[in-house]
């Protein structure tokens, strides 16, 4: 089920917190619009490890289609 609350809600934000966990984030509204996403450490970890990973995807595959590429170069855009 998605939590959804209006930002206000963090007035109380003990509650707030009591409802986030794994796989379930809660989703703050202002104005009756999505603004902010409250997440598990976890998951935001995990999050930005999926980024890296295809962050690293992306460059593999440029690598592949214009041939090789200098090693310092692709541990300087893998390290921005």
């Amino acid at each position: 089920m998605v939590n959804i609350m209006p930002v206000s809600e963090l007035k109380n934000y003990g509650k707030v917190l009591d409802t986030v966990g794994p796989d379930k984030p809660v989703f703050l509204t202002k104005n009756g619009y999505g603004k902010y996403v409250v997440v598990d450490l976890a998951d935001y970890e995990a999050f930005e490890k999926f980024k890296k990973s295809q962050k690293l995807a992306q460059i593999l595959k440029q690598a592949e289609k214009s041939g090789t590429r200098p090693l310092d170069e692709v541990a300087a855009e893998l390290l921005k």
